[in-house]
C-alpha cells in the first residue's frame, strides 16, 4: 500500500475512478433534470447557472444525461470485463494445466480470434443484433477474453512446477482442487490489473459504437450518444462535444494510471 500512495499518478487515477464511480450512483439524487425530458424553449442553451453543461438539440440538460451516461458506461465496463474474465481466466487455466493437445487447441483458437480486428468483430457480431445495452455488454465480453487467457496461461505454466503443486498432486489432489486452490490465487495480479485496464478499453468500445448508432440507442444517454447528438451542432454547439470527450478521456486516463499503480502493489518484486 505504501507504494501505491507514493504514486502520484496511480493515486490520482484511483481518485479519478472513484470520484466518478460516486457521481454515477448517485446520479438520481444530484441531477438536476430528467436526463429524457423534453424543454423546446431551452434548445442548445450554452454552460450557464441553470444548464452547467448546457442543453442539446432537444432541449434536454447535458449535465443529468451526463450523470447518468456515467451509469452506463461503468456498467458496460464492469459486466463486459467479467465476462471476458471469467472466459479468459478458464480457457488459460485448462492451456496451462494440462498443456499437449488442450493447449495447442485453446491457443489457436486464440490465435484466430487476434487476427480479427476486434472492433470489426463487434461490428460484424452487432450488425446481426438488436442494438441494446445488454447485447453491447455480452458483445465485448465475448470479444475480449483472449488477453487474460494468455497471461492466465503464461501464469500457469511458471507455477505448474512448483513444489507446493507437486506436493498437492501426491497427495491425490484433483485437479480443480489444485486450480483453484494453489495456482489462480497464485495468478491474480495479472488477472486484476489486466481486468481494470480491460475496463477502460469497454469503455471505449462502447462510446464507439453509441457514437456510430450500433450501441446504447436512444432516449437512454450515454456518453457515445451524447457525442453523435453534439456532431451536427459542432460548430455552434461546443459543449456537445466538449464534456463527453473530455468524460471518456478521463475516465480512460483514470483506469490506466489504477491499472499500471496496481501492477506496481501487486508485483512481489516491488514490495518493501
Amino acid at each position: 500500500m505504501n507504494i501505491f500512495l507514493r504514486n502520484p499518478l496511480a493515486l490520482s487515477g484511483l481518485i479519478i475512478i472513484l470520484t466518478i464511480l460516486i457521481l454515477a450512483l448517485i446520479a438520481p439524487i444530484i441531477a438536476p433534470y430528467d436526463p429524457n425530458f423534453i424543454d423546446i424553449n431551452s434548445i442548445l442553451f450554452p454552460p450557464s447557472i441553470n444548464h452547467l453543461m448546457g442543453t442539446d438539440g432537444l432541449g434536454r440538460d447535458v449535465f443529468s444525461r451526463m450523470l447518468y451516461g456515467a451509469q452506463i458506461s461503468l456498467l458496460v465496463g464492469f459486466v463486459a470485463v467479467g465476462i471476458a474474465s471469467l472466459i479468459g481466466v478458464i480457457l488459460g487455466s485448462l492451456a496451462g494445466f494440462y498443456r499437449g493437445w488442450v493447449d495447442s487447441l485453446i491457443m489457436r483458437f486464440v490465435d484466430i480470434m487476434l487476427s480479427i480486428p476486434t472492433f470489426f468483430l463487434i461490428l460484424a457480431v452487432i450488425a446481426f443484433l438488436t442494438p441494446s445495452i445488454w447485447n453491447i455488454m455480452i458483445v465485448i465480453g465475448l470479444t475480449s477474453w483472449m488477453g487474460v487467457t494468455r497471461l492466465v496461461r503464461a501464469e500457469f505454466f511458471s507455477l505448474r512446477q512448483r513444489e507446493y503443486v507437486l506436493a498437492s498432486e501426491t497427495m491425490g489432489s484433483n485437479h480443480f482442487s489444485i486450480i483453484i486452490k494453489h495456482l489462480l490465487p497464485n495468478s491474480l495480479t495479472p488477472i486484476i490489473v489486466s481486468s481494470v485496464l480491460g475496463i477502460a478499453s469497454a469503455v471505449l468500445v462502447e462510446s464507439g459504437l453509441s457514437f456510430l448508432g450500433l450501441g446504447v440507442q436512444a432516449p437512454t444517454a450515454s456518453w457515445g450518444n451524447i457525442l453523435t447528438d453534439g456532431k451536427e451542432y459542432i460548430q455552434f454547439a461546443w459543449w456537445l462535444s466538449l464534456f463527453p470527450g473530455l468524460a471518456i478521456l478521463i475516465t480512460v486516463l483514470g483506469y490506466n494510471l489504477l491499472g499500471e499503480g496496481l501492477r506496481d502493489v501487486l508485483d512481489p518484486k516491488n514490495k518493501d
